[in-house]
């Protein structure tokens, strides 16, 4: 089984707590569509989260 997972975009952002409640509703509404969320800190910059969108 070959899975291939694509980085289409990235963006850098302030970080708020309430961050993940965005990406998991747009991973569970888009997932059918073949596109993956991702947030994780920034590790230079604690302050900040980078958002990423992905294609599987």
């Amino acid at each position: 089984m070959d899975s291939k997972i694509e980085i289409l975009s990235s963006v850098k952002v302030d970080y708020h707590e309430d961050l993940y409640k965005i990406v998991d509703l747009l991973n569970r509404t888009l997932k059918r569509n073949d596109l993956m969320f991702g947030l994780s800190l920034d590790p230079e910059n604690k302050d900040k989260a980078i958002f990423t969108i992905y294609r599987t």
